[in-house]
């Protein structure tokens, strides 16, 4: 069959802009948190500038990573999957082009506002009211074209893949509108329509499903479908697969009040928080065990494709940090990890180990198929940017870990007369080794990403335009 452009073609463009943004913003976005981490280290890179210091671009490099770096991953490869595994084509192409340039238009709003000290002051929802209902309506449209292709699939089954999309676009949407329900004062102020407790609740019923729903299941969505066709195998257990969305969707959102223990919110929320985040470790490792065990008869493949070890390595932090944060909501765990470093090396357990270690494994399984070419331009610099990755997320996590101990353990000292042992300097103090260490592995992470740029950068540029749209239309007559 000639690979004339047809109108069944699937619609690569998005994906390929998607593709290439994640890239970008994964090096801006790294390269910020480098930066915070060493102003812990040296307090001087602040500058003394309000709009260098440490509380306002920490929440500019949280968005960066979460919704610029992982948004446009979850775009790229949702929009890949949905078209291969339906065998059709995106229900609008307009509609698509307008959710890649208004997500790009909110990630502009965020490095714009957020320095300039415009924020609701709210985790992961820090974005004022004017941006924060343009995202709203990107989001809509996102669903829109997202379920609208499956409305017209070619294939009768929904592969397990689009479920987990399709439920991370829902309740990210409900989240989102919900929570960021305020009452302007001005064109950047506004004040949160809820208060006192019942904000603290409706901000963490948010801000823990931000990692639930954005940056797990939309995530096991990707896993669901790279993980079994880069090793070549059918996913492990279709049945565990459908065990494991449904029970994770119907516990996860209950899992937020674990990160109020301790406070105002009433003690039965608090229990009720915790109970829920200790069952989720079963969901949580039945999606670890069912891509883990994909590998089957195939695990031979990790000596030779890195590609493979990203998404294989990435389910491993995952299962790590899923087995850490139920733990971590322990109320007496947390009496003594909360509000220390452990915490973040938790978070980043998560969020360098899986998250960005399984999207950068798909948009390397993804790139040379978008631009038409047989695989990436060097799988060298594939395997040196996956030793880079590893070993800076180890270096992070380890320094947190060992920094939140030390930290919760010398804040609970006391004395004899009930005096407290150490002041919070000297905590301060025993922490700065492990602030280096976190930047240094930081730096690790983050130069393996211009790696991966030069890489993508010459992938890309060995393809033309025609190869590109040649590719898709390939595709769709090999998926028939």
């Amino acid at each position: 069959m000639s690979t004339a452009i047809s109108p069944t073609a699937y619609n690569y463009k998005v994906v390929r802009q998607f593709a290439i943004m994640t890239v970008v913003w994964g090096i801006l976005g790294m390269g910020l948190g480098v930066f915070i981490a060493s102003q812990l280290v040296w307090p001087e890179l602040n500058f003394g500038l309000p709009w260098t210091s440490f509380g306002r671009l920490r929440p500019l490099h949280t968005n960066l990573v979460i919704f610029a770096f992982g948004g446009c991953a979850l775009f790229a490869t949702s929009y890949y999957v949905v078209q291969r595994t339906c065998q059709t084509r995106l229900i609008s192409d307009s509609l698509a082009a307008f959710t890649f340039w208004g997500w790009q238009a909110v990630i502009v709003g965020a490095i714009i506002t957020l320095p300039l000290g415009y924020t609701t002051t709210k985790e992961y929802a820090e974005l004022e009211w004017p941006l924060a209902i343009l995202l709203a309506i990107v989001w809509v449209s996102y669903g829109l074209v997202f379920f609208g292709t499956i409305t017209k699939r070619k294939t009768k089954h929904i592969y397990v893949g689009n479920w987990f999309y399709g439920a991370f676009i829902v309740v990210t949407a409900m989240l989102h509108i919900v929570n960021h329900a305020s009452l302007p004062v001005s064109f950047f102020k506004s004040y949160s329509a809820y208060s006192g407790a019942t904000d603290a609740m409706i901000q963490w019923w948010y801000g823990h499903n931000a990692v639930g729903f954005f940056l797990t299941t939309g995530f096991l969505g990707m896993m669901y479908y790279f993980v079994p066709k880069q090793a070549e195998r059918p996913i492990y257990s279709y049945r565990l697969s459908i065990v494991h969305f449904w029970a994770l969707i119907t516990l996860y959102i209950w899992a937020g009040p674990h990160h109020l223990h301790y406070t105002a919110l009433p003690d039965w929320a608090q229990s009720l928080g915790m109970a829920m985040s200790i069952i989720l470790l079963a969901p949580s490792w039945g999606g670890m065990i069912n891509g883990m065990m994909t590998l089957s008869g195939a695990w031979h493949k990790l000596r030779t494709d890195p590609i493979l070890r990203f998404l294989v390595v990435s389910l491993a932090f995952y299962g790590m940090s899923t087995f850490e944060g139920p733990m971590m909501a322990i109320k007496t765990v947390n009496s003594l990890s909360h509000y220390t470093d452990w915490t973040i090396g938790h978070v980043h357990a998560g969020a360098l180990g899986w998250v960005a270690m399984i999207s950068i494994g798909a948009i390397y399984h993804m790139i040379p198929k978008l631009f038409g070419r047989a695989q990436m331009h060097s799988v060298g610099l594939i395997n040196a940017h996956f030793w880079l990755a590893t070993i800076g997320t180890v270096l992070y996590i380890a320094s947190m870990w060992v920094n939140g101990i030390t930290q919760g353990l010398m804040w609970r000292a006391i004395n004899d007369d009930g005096t407290l042992t150490y002041s919070f300097v000297e905590a301060l103090q025993a922490s700065h080794p492990g602030y280096i260490v976190r930047a240094l592995g930081g730096a690790f992470f983050a130069s393996g990403m211009f790696l991966m740029a030069y890489n993508v950068w010459r992938t890309v540029r060995a393809s033309n335009a025609a190869e590109a749209e040649a590719a898709a239309q390939i595709a769709v007559v090999g998926a028939h």
